[in-house]
């Protein structure tokens, strides 16, 4: 069986992965809080992780692997958003809980095995609560319900960092009904305009991280294998749910239990930049697909970069990629996949290192490994038909033939002022030229548009 690194951000090494049940392997992924497009950056973690379940999957076998990726619609985000529009909470997250399953499944992700919606687990999350509220790990107080921070010794392991440097680099609510600045809110009150659920502490609604210890805890059990995320989750809400879900499930003594495996995505910056909007280069995936990207193009950017460090979106790339994209299609377009070359899943199974295994892609690409080549994307989430309508009904056969004997008539009359012209506005088009001895080639490249060939035969 083929052997899986990951760099555990837990113990911060690479580990070899050793699932708890290999017939029944875990992973949780926090998902988004649903008041918005998607943007880029949030994009991300969906390719990493999608990658990642591809290849728990390939190994394992695809019933014998579970991905769970919840979705936050319980927020205060989403309550300011209701306010300003005017509009119903259900109709906003029903409506962008849609835009963010078209948005990535255009980037050809897969959907999890689950997608629980934080208002489906209030029961649990109450019920968590109570537990750790009788266990002496939480505390009630003013309508609040919350966790008491030192009372879990581990606190601070997965970050790095103890309670008083947290205290001291952080801006840390004080609150009256805090017994220390650094509880955090398991449960608040809710006013008669906001959304709310009855409970031991009055009418209120969940705070951000109980939701993804509840949800995975009933849907993964106590402990699971791995968790995901970005590096901004890592505090404080990974923090917390380690905190919370180990005493909860009685391991608050040795900080155990909980997810074996934790790994966390770098961020995303565009054109060297922090990608913000003063900057003007904020995009959500929408944004860019509106423009003419194709979700395929994005993915193979996304995937140019290993996930552990920072990555730079920048038009170069994108151009890059759309045209390594359409020459890779136009070789497979005629072969069925065989056997997932062993270099390309050597390459994801060292801590997902997808450039590499790219790498391997260009090598069986070079080396006409059609068959090689289009079994060893699939692995990536490359070249698959269902993501391949951008790429298809180019037949650019007609404008070789011309070429070919304008060429041939400037080899007689030495005047090649007619293929010059030719090819520029081909290379206009977005067309790549190719002339050899064996002939003409002509590939639609980065930017290729159609209509500037109009009149051209």
């Amino acid at each position: 069986m083929t052997t899986i690194k990951l760099h555990n951000s837990k113990t911060r090494k690479k580990e070899v992965f050793s699932p708890i049940d290999p017939d029944n392997v875990r992973m949780y992924v926090c998902g988004p809080t649903v008041y918005d497009r998607a943007h880029i950056g949030n994009a991300r973690p969906v390719v990493v992780f999608d990658v990642l379940y591809r290849l728990l999957r390939h190994v394992y076998g695809p019933e014998h692997v579970t991905y769970v990726r919840n979705f936050t619609d319980v927020d205060d985000k989403i309550n300011a958003r209701a306010a300003e529009s005017g509009r119903e909470i259900g109709e906003i997250t029903a409506e962008t809980t849609q835009w963010y399953l078209d948005d990535m499944g255009a980037l050809g992700a897969m959907e999890p095995n689950e997608m629980p919606r934080a208002t489906q687990y209030i029961p649990q999350m109450i019920e968590m609560i109570e537990g750790l509220i009788a266990d002496g790990f939480a505390y009630a107080k003013d309508g609040h319900a919350l966790f008491r921070v030192r009372a879990y010794k581990h606190y601070g392991a997965l970050s790095g960092r103890s309670v008083d440097d947290m205290i001291a680099g952080a801006r840390v609510e004080v609150a009256p009904y805090k017994e220390d600045p650094m509880d955090f809110v398991l449960w608040k009150p809710s006013t008669d305009d906001l959304p709310g659920w009855d409970s031991p502490w009055g009418r209120g609604r969940p705070g951000w991280h109980i939701e993804c210890s509840a949800m995975s805890k009933d849907l993964l059990g106590e402990s699971f294998d791995i968790h995901g995320g970005g590096n901004d989750l890592q505090f404080p809400h990974h923090e917390n749910e380690i905190a919370q879900s180990c005493c909860a499930s009685g391991h608050a003594e040795d900080g155990g239990g909980f997810a074996n495996y934790w790994l966390h995505n770098e961020m995303l910056q565009v054109e060297g930049k922090k990608m913000s909007k003063s900057l003007g280069n904020f995009f959500t995936v929408h944004d860019l697909l509106e423009q003419g990207i194709p979700g395929e193009v994005i993915r193979f950017v996304f995937l140019s970069t290993h996930y552990g460090k920072p990555m730079d979106w920048t038009a170069k790339k994108a151009a890059e990629a759309e045209a390594t994209l359409r020459k890779w299609r136009g070789m497979v377009a005629d072969f069925e996949a065989a056997e997932v070359p062993a270099g390309v899943v050597a390459a994801i199974a060292d801590d997902l290192n997808t450039a590499g295994a790219i790498a391997e892609l260009h090598k069986l690409a070079g080396a006409g490994d059609a068959a090689g080549l289009k079994a060893g994307a699939s692995l990536l989430g490359l070249l698959s038909d269902d993501l391949g309508d951008w790429a298809e009904g180019v037949d650019l056969s007609a404008y070789e033939v011309m070429l070919a004997d304008v060429r041939a008539k400037a080899m007689e009359t030495k005047d090649f002022s007619e293929v010059d012209r030719i090819k520029a506005a081909l290379t206009e088009a977005g067309v790549e030229v190719r002339m050899s001895k064996a002939g003409v080639e002509l590939l639609p490249a980065a930017g290729f548009d159609v209509s500037k060939l109009e009149g051209l035969l």
